[in-house]
């Protein structure tokens, strides 16, 4: 465990955001949390994994943040036809997909190249071209950072939903996951295409049969062409959730507007993307100093070299009330937004 004060988290956040915070603290080992726990009972803290996620709008960060850097996977079960995986939370969620592919693990490789670490997967119950963390989701340890206790969840425990799960909402800032199981399948491996994005890409690549590696490999060059790399153009990826609608104001705006793009939601809600709406409001390649929406997904807002949090969050607020004024949809941000 290593605490530090004062620290740069610029190389911490996608955003590339010049933040300081007051107190920063690299969780090692489940000890390091339980330890924490009790030195800042008090104080309150927010777990940072990769830091793709978030948006610093205060300077300094005033909670005690807290680095998952609990680190190793292996293999804990096998069957005949699946395994389970156990990851440290501070793992890279993107080379944990690339060890399973190449173990030969399948269930992850559509979500391939999502940024961030394998703690924050289920917090967000991240999902990519057809799947989601909790179709493969097992279990997950985790510490309380009231009392140090180790807590355990199962799979109805963590209420996942749309880019939401309890860590989400009412254990949120509360706990720190330091490891999650995965069940996957080293056999009889099911073939994710029904984006068609995919198939697209397969097509043109001439495979007409595709293992998880041809998947994996299709969903990285897609995410690569649509998505700017953070380490050039500061951006958390999707900026805002895809919006659900009841079925009767989906009819409503239909008739006004015919060519609206739409999707099967959860529990009969219709699903809008929330690029699309943006993009017809204008704001695709629109930039305003130093932030605005990328040329090529105007669901991506980026920074251009020295945007704050807050003229980030401004212009996500523009985007947002142009999308309510234009369809009557509110849009809400997939981003944390951190000390607003």
């Amino acid at each position: 465990m290593k605490i530090e004060t004062k620290v740069s988290l610029q190389e911490y956040n996608s955003f590339g955001i010049e933040v300081s915070a007051e107190i920063l603290v690299r969780i090692k080992q489940v000890s390091d949390a339980q330890a924490i726990a009790r030195q800042f009972r008090d104080k309150a803290k927010f777990v940072l994994g990769g830091g793709s996620n978030c948006l610093f709008i205060s300077n300094p960060v005033s909670p005690v943040l807290l680095k998952n850097e609990i680190s190793g996977i292996e293999i804990v079960e096998r069957d005949d036809t699946f395994a389970t995986v156990k990851v440290g939370g501070g793992e890279n969620w993107h080379q944990l997909v690339l060890w399973c592919v190449e173990k030969g693990l399948g269930g992850i490789e559509n979500l391939s190249l999502i940024p961030g670490t394998v703690g924050a997967a289920p917090i967000q119950n991240i999902g990519a071209y057809g799947v989601e963390l909790k179709d493969v989701f097992h279990r997950l340890e985790a510490v309380d950072l009231e009392t140090g206790e180790i807590l355990h969840f199962g799979y109805e425990d963590c209420q996942f939903g749309y880019r939401s799960s309890l860590f989400k909402a009412e254990l949120k800032g509360k706990v720190l996951i330091t490891s999650v199981y995965l069940k996957l399948r080293h056999a009889d491996h099911i073939i994710n295409t029904s984006y068609g994005a995919i198939n697209g890409y397969l097509a043109q690549a001439g495979i007409t049969d595709p293992t998880i590696k041809d998947v994996s490999q299709a969903v990285i060059a897609i995410r690569t062409s649509k998505l700017p790399n953070p380490k050039e153009m500061g951006n958390a990826g999707s900026f805002f959730k895809n919006p659900e609608i009841p079925n009767a104001q989906f009819e409503v705006l239909k008739a006004k507007f015919p060519k609206l793009v739409h999707y099967p939601g959860t529990n009969g809600l219709i699903k809008i993307p929330a690029g699309w709406l943006i993009d017809q409001c204008g704001w695709k390649g629109k930039r305003y100093g130093e932030v605005g929406c990328y040329a090529h997904q105007a669901l991506v807002i980026v920074n251009y070299g020295r945007a704050t949090g807050q003229e980030i969050l401004d212009h996500a607020k523009r985007v947002a009330e142009s999308v309510e004024e234009t369809y009557g949809i509110q849009l809400t941000p997939e981003v944390n937004i951190i000390g607003s």
